[in-house]
């Protein structure tokens, strides 16, 4: 059995999207009928979280990459040598470099070859010299224009990993062994709730507050239980969306709890955020607030029913922006809550009910 490194360097949501792409490395059959199933994952602090949720991974291995990780760390010896050491003393033999569009494998390809690894696949613009084995190129051997996954995947495919048979592709994780059961018990006794997940890493991505809040009061008003989700450093953020009656969450979840509980939800809602992968781990339905910052066919959930909201051709299309360029945030600014309420009411099979029941929101 040999040790195969997967690296993926960057987000949560990034990492829970490479997951077909590791089960491919873990349990898929190569052309000459090997199966390579140990798998080390390569990530950045933000993704830890995520990698040590998905099958097939072995072993996960935190590295803060200096052209990747914001704020970068500083690109020293200390940190170079260290990756170098723990892949030479971890035996690995192969790499799968798994990048967006806008990444390069090259530098990391550089460091494992340092390490001894003795054939890595990756896609790259550039010219990889040496320092690629299985080079794909982006817009040549696929198009860029395909969801993170399909792109993760075909990297794989190209190293020789395929999925196995039976594996129907979408995003996984293992069952959860130790969420808070109390928790989960005490929401899932009380019935059905809509979650509704108001944080992003990026104020670009991120869905004004008071519409969050007018969207849970029409939800209340509609009928629905919402539950307000949210990290530590978000819970002035989740108490003003609560509001006086939903049920306020905000940093009272780890990640393991948080995917309980949008496991049990009946429809989230929320940005382009981590949870949004998340959710699409558990198989949750999403109406998911997407600014167009980066394309929404790359980037929206992924094989869950999905209403994806949001100008996607606004001005601030593409521009990878962590802030919004645009004056007003109009491409998530004009959705309103109704339009929340009525994605939820689709995911949930209920459009009928709005034609007696609208309402008008006003800002």
């Amino acid at each position: 059995m040999s040790r195969v490194l997967v690296a993926r360097l960057d987000s949560m949501g990034d990492v829970l999207l490479s997951g077909p792409a590791l089960r491919a490395v873990a349990n898929g059959t190569r052309p000459d009928g090997s199966r390579p199933n140990d798998v080390v994952l390569l990530c950045g602090p933000e993704g830890a979280g995520a990698a040590e949720m998905l099958p097939g991974v072995t072993q996960v291995h935190t590295w803060p990459c200096p052209w990747i990780v914001n704020p970068a760390p500083p690109a020293t010896d200390e940190l170079t040598n260290g990756l170098i050491e723990f892949v030479r003393n971890s035996r690995i033999e192969e790499a799968v470099i798994l990048t967006s569009f806008h990444q390069s494998p090259l530098p990391l390809a550089l460091l494992l070859r340092l390490a001894g690894v003795k054939r890595i696949t990756g896609a790259s613009t550039d010219y990889a010299g040496s320092l690629l084995d299985v080079r794909l190129k982006p817009g040549e051997d696929f198009p860029e224009d395909q969801p993170e996954v399909v792109r993760a995947l075909g990297i794989a495919q190209a190293a020789g990993f395929g999925l196995p048979q039976g594996d129907d592709g979408k995003l996984h994780i293992n069952p959860s062994p130790d969420p808070d059961d109390e928790l989960v018990e005490e929401l899932a006794s009380k019935g059905p709730y809509i979650v509704v997940h108001p944080g992003a890493a990026a104020p670009a991505r991120a869905w004004p507050a008071l519409h969050h809040a007018a969207a849970v009061e029409l939800l209340e008003a509609y009928g629905h239980r919402v539950v307000v989700t949210g990290g530590p450093g978000e819970t002035s953020l989740t108490a003003t969306v609560a509001g006086p009656s939903a049920q306020n969450l905000g940093g009272r979840t780890n990640l393991r709890t948080l995917a309980a509980v949008l496991a049990r939800a009946a429809v989230v809602v929320t940005g382009n955020t981590g949870p949004a992968h998340l959710a699409a781990a558990v198989g949750t339905p999403v109406v998911c607030l997407f600014a167009p910052v980066v394309p929404a066919i790359r980037w929206a959930p992924y094989g869950v029913p999905m209403e994806l909201l949001g100008d996607q051709e606004a001005a601030c299309r593409n521009t990878r922006a962590r802030n919004c360029p645009v004056p007003g945030h109009p491409c998530l600014s004009s959705v309103t809550p109704e339009q929340v309420l009525e994605a939820v009411e689709r995911l949930l099979g209920g459009v009928s009910s709005l034609t007696t029941r609208r309402k008008v929101w006003k800002p």
